[in-house]
């Protein structure tokens, strides 16, 4: 089955994962709020198209029929008109998500997928006034989508497997690597592993232990260069179990156990710096500085995709 998709939102992540249906060959429709959002979007869009094109992943002169895949407009009921599966990917906020998929499940017959691009949220819970709950489903894109390979999807109590099956079908169809979550956990996979290191990082800083400059080192210069090469159960095999079984014994006592943000932290969201956005936060960001390390970020990624898809 070929599926007609329907991106719903068009901010930082609803836009880049309809350039990446887009890029895969499938036709989409991109809703936004307002025309400047989608304005911005389109910029976004093909921002991001003329990067990949100066880096080879796709020909320049195939741009133009990759930006004649993306439709937008105003109207959720126009989006969603012809759909077959629809991804949301509207700010995350249970109230405001619970409320679309109300609409949605009038709106749409029944055989439509509903997939939500939250980062967190339950599937269980945005799926909680639906009729029809067996065909909600989670497909967390990682951002950013269009460069990032994984896809969390994420079933809910009453998800049913045809959803789960159609959901895991067309992610590969767009070329990215989906796991499947058994159940539904707060935060899935990633968000887990990311914010156990997170809170680690955050505690080394409060202890006085080492800079952030060099927490930061320290991760890109080790863990960095080897976990996209092996994961956690990979890297403990080829250490040897026995050895990771001994500090584990010996170390996992005197990890923190903090159950929300450290005090730095704290003082940072509390005074409004909130990192790259407002220019300062553990580091200081001005226009140029967030320019290169985005640019950075994005060439660095670029690279692993064309190995992924065999152009190096």
């Amino acid at each position: 089955m070929r599926e007609t998709l329907s991106v719903l939102g068009a901010g930082l992540m609803g836009h880049s994962i309809a350039l990446t249906a887009a890029w895969a060959g499938f036709s989409v429709v991109l809703q936004g709020q307002s025309e400047a959002g989608l304005a911005r979007a389109d910029k976004g869009i093909c921002d991001k198209l003329a990067l990949i094109a100066d880096n080879g992943l796709i020909k320049k002169e195939d741009i133009a029929a990759i930006r004649r895949r993306i439709r937008t407009t105003l109207s959720v009921p126009d989006a969603v008109a012809n759909a077959s599966f629809v991804i949301e990917s509207i700010p995350e906020q249970l109230e405001l998500k619970r409320q679309l998929y109300k609409e949605l499940d009038a709106l749409c017959n029944e055989s439509v997928v509903l997939a939500s691009n939250t980062s967190g949220l339950s599937p269980t819970a945005i799926a909680e006034r639906m009729k029809r709950p067996e065909r909600m489903v989670v497909t967390h894109f990682w951002n950013p989508a269009h460069l990032l390979p994984l896809v969390e999807v994420v079933r809910g109590v009453k998800t049913d497997d045809k959803t789960t099956d159609r959901t895991m079908q067309l992610m590969r169809a767009m070329d990215k690597k989906p796991i499947l979550l058994k159940k539904d956990a707060l935060g899935s996979v990633g968000n887990r592993l990311q914010y156990a290191l997170f809170r680690e990082a955050q505690y080394i800083l409060e202890q006085g232990i080492a800079s952030m400059e060099d927490i930061d080192a320290a991760m890109t210069y080790s863990l960095g260069r080897r976990l996209p090469i092996t994961g956690p159960f990979m890297t403990a095999d080829m250490g040897g179990l026995e050895v990771f079984d001994a500090i584990s014994n010996y170390l996992f006592a005197d990890l923190s156990k903090a159950d929300q943000s450290l005090g730095t932290m704290r003082e940072l969201v509390d005074s409004s710096k909130y990192g790259l956005k407002t220019g300062a936060g553990f580091y200081e960001w001005d226009e140029e500085s967030s320019a290169q390390m985005n640019k950075a970020r994005e060439l660095e990624l670029i690279r692993f995709l064309k190995r992924d898809m065999g152009l190096e």
